[in-house]
This record gives C-alpha cells, structure tokens and sequence, in this order.
C-alpha cells in the first residue's frame, strides 16, 4: 500500500510540474522593452517611442511632429505589444501616433473595452482609428461596434468581428488585411467577416505572407509558409495602411 501511495504520488508531482511548466509561459510574460523588436526607423520616420501607464502600461509610438492622427492598436493573442512597434515606427513618418497596450497575460479579450481610456488620454481632438491583429482585431471590432461615433476608422489584420458584432450601419470606413498564405486566421471567416463591416470596407490580401508577419514575434505554430521575405511583406502592409490612413485622415 505504501508503495502505491508513493507511485501516487510521484505520478502526481509529475503532473504538476507538466501542468506548471505549459502554463509558465503564459503567465510569466517576456519583459516588455522598447525598440527590441524593432531594427530602428525607417528613413524618415524620426519615432518618438515611450512605454506609458494609462490605466496599465501602454507602448506609444508617436511622429517628432504632430500627429495627425491616433491608431490604437490591439496586439494578437500571447503577442507581447513591442512586436508590433515596427508597424507604429514606419506608421510615424506618415503622421500617425499609434498606441499599442498590454493586456493582461497578452489577452487584449480581458480588457477589450482598454481603448476607451487610451482615447481618452491621447485622442486631443484627432481622429480616432481602432484595429488589431488576430484576437486583438475581433475584440477592437467588439469596442468598435458599441462605440460607432468615437471612430474614424477600423482596421483588422487577419481579424473578423465576432459573431453578433453587427458593423455594418457604421458610418466609418473599415479596412481589412489578409496574408496570402494564413493558416491560422481562417480564410472563409476572414472574407465572411466582410457581412459584418460597414458598406465598402476593403479586403486587401498580402500576397506571399503568413499570420506571423503582421508582427516580429517569430514562427507560430500552424501556420503556412510564406514565398515573400518578412520585409517585402511588411512593406506591403504599410502602403495598405498608408493608403487607408490618409484616406481617414
């Protein structure tokens, strides 16, 4: 009997560490740290980056000048917030400020109404767009459908709204980014989520690029593959936002 009770326990302690070993990563997040996952401005940029506390810490990414406009962005699930400030960084020689918060254990799920005080605190009368990648763009459509007057724009990378998130009587332009090659964002969810947007919303495919490519967080697991560097890829991604910010703006 004492001999079961120890195997017992043994197999027990083993599961216990298995357990505490998968969740480790998810509850003990990467440092978040500035200009890490970004190689620098592109030229002409000149980003002002700060690692602000508004109501929880938040990556600003900001034009030396005035802005011309705020972009609030929510990051993809477990996806620390500095993997998208490349994107925040080359959107700043264009006259956007983006704002990019953490959310609790990188679940922008459990604080989806977070852009309500970045707003709040930035906005200083510009115009307001909101957007995200993956989860991060399902939970801005979310805030983005309960507060159709507060916004310019909406902007999804790799996203579609959740179900029962009704956009489509919004008087703001949305527009809609899709890899080529994602296996991650269902592709026939990603094109049906364009039922749910606003009349005219923009469905912009990024030819040769994977899910992974909208931020400089690595592989992910599922994926495809891609048949563009991660550079030609970026660069495409910015002319498609360049094009739908000045359009707002």
């Amino acid at each position: 009997m004492r001999r079961l009770l120890k195997v017992l326990l043994v197999v027990l302690v083993g599961l216990l560490g298995y357990g505490v070993g998968l969740a480790q990563p998810h509850v003990l997040r990467p440092p978040l740290v500035p200009g890490q996952d970004a190689a620098g401005d592109p030229a002409g940029a000149r980003a002002v980056v700060s690692l602000d506390d508004v109501g929880g810490r938040v990556l600003s990414v900001r034009p030396e000048a005035d802005a011309d406009i705020l972009f609030v962005l929510y990051p993809g699930g477990l996806v620390r917030p500095q993997a998208y400030e490349w994107l925040g960084r080359a959107l700043a020689g264009r006259g956007v400020h983006t704002v990019i918060p953490e959310f609790p254990v990188d679940l922008a799920v459990l604080d989806a109404g977070r852009a309500q005080r970045l707003v709040d605190h930035y906005a200083a009368g510009r115009p307001v767009v909101v957007g995200g990648h993956s989860l991060g763009g399902a939970m801005a459509a979310a805030w983005a459908s309960d507060h159709p007057d507060a916004l310019a724009g909406l902007v999804l990378l790799a996203a579609y709204p959740p179900d029962g998130d009704d956009l489509t009587a919004a008087g703001f332009p949305a527009v809609v980014l899709q890899a080529e090659h994602d296996l991650v964002a269902d592709g026939d969810a990603v094109r049906g989520g364009l039922d749910r947007l606003p009349a005219g919303t923009d469905l912009v495919v990024v030819e040769g690029a994977v899910h992974s490519f909208f931020g400089r967080y690595g592989p992910q697991a599922g994926d495809g593959i891609p048949t563009v560097s991660r550079a030609e890829a970026e660069a495409s991604i910015v002319a498609a936002l360049t094009d739908f910010l000045g359009r707002v703006a």
